[in-house]
């Protein structure tokens, strides 16, 4: 069952889809999930949607959010900023806890990419977060986007757009516009992964703000609260040595998965087999649902 929700931000209304499991029984309140987008992306008809779904499955109540700026959430689009992206997660977190579906003690966040990221540090500073799950996250921004535009001539390229995008917004008060793909590319053929409800065109403001982000800082105060790291092995989006070095910085109750054969969209057809039995064998150990061990 899906229930259309909005709840509010910072002064913005924002829209989130909760998924309540057909085998509740009355009164019975879960473990949750709030599911947590990439980077310009929606909760609908992506890949946070198939990781909701999983997990609803799975017997999770499940909260799949747009942060503020993207799909049905207000908000200046495109515009995104790391950490408005953390609140509007701990502010999901406030509304959803109220609900009868939902167990206030058990809200755990999993994000995919840049979500995961934001899920990282929001684990990190709150304490009311139960459990985390990044999907291909990252913990430096600086670092992953020297990964991400390994050359000279593309970091140079790269770097390029920053300073030109800071002297137009300096002399000019007004944004530069750039391709997404400019700044975190992503191979022509994975981007049928992508929502096309996503926005392909940011403002580099919105770069300048994931440079700066560093979840690596805050991952260890996650512990003891359990925390997995789920990133493909040669991920060619976000660099997996992101993962590596966040479990090298990580407390208690950390663990890490790399998998083979798996690309940065693990819930893809070919991969969601194999992708759901790593991820329901964690969530059995570490935060089990009422309603049967994950699948």
């Amino acid at each position: 069952m899906e229930y259309p929700l909005t709840f509010m931000s910072d002064g913005l209304r924002l829209a989130g889809v909760l998924h309540v499991p057909e085998g509740r029984g009355p009164g019975q309140r879960l473990p949750t999930f709030i599911v947590l987008h990439g980077f310009v992306g929606t909760k609908d008809r992506s890949h946070v949607e198939l990781v909701a779904r999983m997990l609803d499955e799975m017997g999770y109540c499940v909260f799949r959010i747009d942060f503020r700026g993207c799909g049905e959430s207000e908000g200046a689009r495109g515009e995104v900023r790391c950490f408005d992206q953390v609140a509007d997660t701990k502010n999901a977190l406030s509304f959803i806890a109220r609900r009868e579906e939902v167990d206030p003690d058990r809200i755990g966040v999993i994000g995919h990419s840049f979500g995961a990221a934001v899920g990282i540090f929001a684990g990190g500073i709150d304490e009311r977060i139960a459990a985390v799950v990044s999907l291909c996250g990252w913990g430096d921004g600086e670092r992953k986007f020297r990964g991400q535009h390994p050359t000279p001539e593309a970091w140079e390229k790269f770097t390029g757009i920053l300073e030109e995008g800071r002297k137009q917004k300096a002399e000019t008060g007004e944004s530069l516009w750039v391709s997404r793909f400019d700044l975190v590319p992503i191979p022509p053929e994975l981007r049928a992964n992508l929502s096309p409800k996503a926005q392909f065109e940011v403002p580099v403001e919105t770069a300048i703000s994931m440079y700066k982000f560093r979840a690596e800082d805050v991952v260890a105060d996650i512990a003891p609260r359990p925390l997995l790291l789920f990133h493909t092995a040669d991920d060619v989006v976000t660099p997996t040595e992101q993962s590596i070095r966040l479990f090298e910085k990580a407390g208690a109750n950390a663990e890490l998965m790399i998998p083979t054969g798996v690309s940065h969209f693990p819930l893809s057809e070919q991969d969601a087999p194999y992708t759901r039995a790593l991820i329901g064998a964690w969530l059995a150990k570490y935060f089990p649902t009422p309603l049967g061990a994950p699948a």
